[in-house]
């Protein structure tokens, strides 16, 4: 069960940052190939996004997954919305459905 502390402080971390990643490791060490690959597509898109290590929090890392009704790390917070984990977000990146997302979002990126 998701705790009402846990709840809050993973809302603060979603409201504070526009494009949030949930993730194993950080976005310059990432522990897992999954991780890795998510962060990779949001840094060929220049995007500025910020990595939340959920190794270094255990409660977060299982809250994260009560949270959006999803079982798996990472996952990717754009503006508050729940966009998916890796295999939806490097879909969305091949169709081009990331960058429209961005720019619905009014995110800076790279668009191609």
């Amino acid at each position: 069960m998701l705790s009402e502390n846990i709840k809050e402080k993973i809302i603060k971390l979603i409201e504070k940052n526009d494009v949030c990643l949930f993730m194993k490791g950080t976005p310059e060490v990432p522990q897992c190939g999954f991780s890795m690959a998510v962060s990779n597509v949001l840094k060929h898109l220049k995007v500025n996004f910020t990595g939340i290590n959920v190794l270094e929090d255990s409660e977060i890392r299982e809250g994260i997954k009560l949270y959006s009704d999803w079982p798996t790390i990472p996952q990717l917070y754009i503006k508050n919305e729940f966009i998916g984990g890796c295999d939806i977000v490097k879909e969305m990146f091949e169709k081009g459905e990331l960058q429209t997302k961005l720019k619905e979002k009014k995110i800076d990126h790279k668009n191609n």
